[in-house]
């Protein structure tokens, strides 16, 4: 699984959940503190996931 992949996903789940913030009238600051925490996280994960095993030089 590339590093890509996983960041657009997470991407498309990210605008979804605006999306239906949004339709909600949550107010727009909540929605941009949000999103930037979801946005970390989706980094921290995806590096997680997909980041190479030294080899124990």
């Amino acid at each position: 699984m590339s590093f890509g992949i996983y960041l657009t996903g997470f991407v498309v789940v990210i605008a979804g959940l605006i999306y239906g913030a949004c339709l909600m009238h949550i107010p727009a600051h909540w929605i941009v503190v949000g999103a930037l925490v979801l946005v970390g996280l989706g980094i921290l994960t995806g590096v997680k996931a997909t980041r190479q095993k030294d080899s124990g030089t």
